[in-house]
């Protein structure tokens, strides 16, 4: 079979795309967010989450034959994540890095899928890493970069959940719809 014929060569070209894409809105939002006066956190670690899904992506196309039939309803949950990132992301716009970057007059955003848990896009980071090998029969790459993942997650989670602390004492405001920010009073 030929890469263009492929399945796993258009999956996981269009997941490279995608992540790529990812790294320059993250660059592009990060670069203002530090030109308005936030500060980055925890950038020690960052070059571990290059890593992880640098391999990730690098382990699935190794181990996979070109001629691997996905299965398809798995192919369709890991499409299913991405609508859930675009919508995380759409409802931080300015404020989505995948960098922990804070603003300490930025308002903390209580609305689209924060509303329902924290940490949405750590949640929907960990179904892609089990997700997408798991649709081409890649067990041992799912489990080892989910427990990888995991373990990242919870050192990243701790630096931002301080980073955002002091924030946390604002009163609750969202971001607009047109992007624009609230930002929320001290209370008195």
């Amino acid at each position: 079979m030929s890469l263009l014929q492929s399945p796993i060569c258009w999956i996981l070209g269009l997941v490279a795309l995608q992540r790529l894409g990812e790294l320059m809105l993250a660059a592009a939002n990060t670069r203002r967010l530090l030109q308005r006066g936030a500060r980055e956190v925890g950038r020690e670690h960052y070059p571990l989450f290059i890593l992880l899904h640098a391999s990730w992506l690098a382990a699935i196309a190794l181990a996979t034959p070109l001629s691997m039939q996905p299965v398809w309803l798995l192919v369709g949950v890991f499409v299913v994540l991405q609508l859930l990132r675009v919508w995380v992301i759409a409802t931080l716009g300015p404020y989505w890095t995948t960098r922990v970057i804070t603003l300490d007059a930025a308002p903390l955003v209580r609305s689209g899928p924060f509303r329902f848990l924290r940490h949405p896009n750590y949640w929907v980071v960990t179904g892609e890493i089990a997700v997408l090998p798991l649709a081409f029969g890649e067990w041992g790459i799912a489990v080892v970069w989910t427990v990888l993942n995991a373990l990242l997650l919870r050192h990243r989670i701790a630096v931002e959940t301080g980073a955002l602390s002091d924030r946390r004492a604002y009163i609750p405001a969202l971001v607009a719809a047109d992007g624009a920010d609230r930002v929320g009073r001290r209370p008195q």
